[in-house]
């Protein structure tokens, strides 16, 4: 199934949900996120940016408009979801300190793979593991990789945000290896993301056809791969936000130096 083109699902001035006029014209299911109370200054958008195998929505949220761009997705491998609470507290958090995005985009995934979190399941709807599945230089064919680069809806929209948005750095946030670990020129925001959450800095080598070969291979920007302890799980979204928050916040404040 080709994912659904892009559809603006509402703003904070205004929350109006385009639940019937949305599925008519794209077939697509609407269930939109929950609203957090944002401040009236911070610029909030929510879009539907495609779907699954199996026609579950997947949604980015925008906030802020400046130039710093950085694209931010939980939850592509199915079964290490403790990123999508996390994510979820940081679109509350930055949506009450507009001060956060003065020059700065933020573009958040929730759930890059929705139809493996019904599942529980690393890989999609068809058995593809995601990050496997990116046109990146290394990347191998295999059964759970895909017949071939992009050839999964939920991995095309991932890729199509990416070139839309252009994001200075990229964070994946996955479990349950308990460390930092960066691809492309993320060395330096690696570390300050490292001394934040306690987690290490280990290099752990490019995946074939990973998201972290594809941004940080193919285009040469850092992509910060953080890998959240299995117990992560047992954490509440208050819990999980004190403990990996600051982290968060140190990636969209940090300032690229060469764009």
């Amino acid at each position: 199934m080709n994912p659904c083109k892009p559809v603006y699902i509402r703003s904070l001035s205004g929350v109006v949900l385009l639940t019937t006029l949305v599925v008519l014209i794209t077939g697509c299911q609407t269930t939109p996120l929950a609203s957090p109370r944002m401040d009236p200054e911070v610029a909030f958008r929510e879009y539907r940016v495609g779907q699954s195998v199996n026609g579950r929505p997947i949604d980015i949220v925008v906030l802020g408009s400046g130039p710093d761009t950085t694209f931010i997705l939980a939850t592509i491998h199915g079964n290490e979801q403790a990123g999508t609470p996390l994510v979820e507290k940081l679109i509350e958090h930055l949506g009450q300190r507009p001060y956060l995005l003065r020059d700065k985009t933020v573009v958040i995934m929730p759930v890059a793979n929705p139809d493996g979190m019904a599942q529980n399941s690393r890989f999609n709807a068809r058995g593809v593991d995601l990050n496997r599945n990116f046109a990146a230089p290394n990347r191998t064919t295999a059964a759970a990789h895909g017949p071939a680069g992009l050839s999964e809806p939920e991995s095309r929209v991932i890729e199509k945000v990416i070139r839309d948005y252009q994001p200075d750095r990229v964070v994946a946030i996955h479990q349950p290896l308990n460390c930092i670990d960066y691809d492309g020129p993320g060395e330096s925001l690696a570390y300050q993301m490292a001394t934040l959450s306690g987690l290490p800095v280990k290099k752990l080598g490019a995946r074939p056809g990973s998201l972290g070969s594809f941004v940080g291979l193919t285009l040469n920007r850092p992509i910060i791969t953080v890998e959240l302890p299995r117990q992560a799980d047992q954490l509440d979204r208050d819990a999980l936000w004190d403990r990996y928050g600051p982290m968060l916040l140190t990636a969209v404040t940090y300032r690229t130096q060469a764009k």
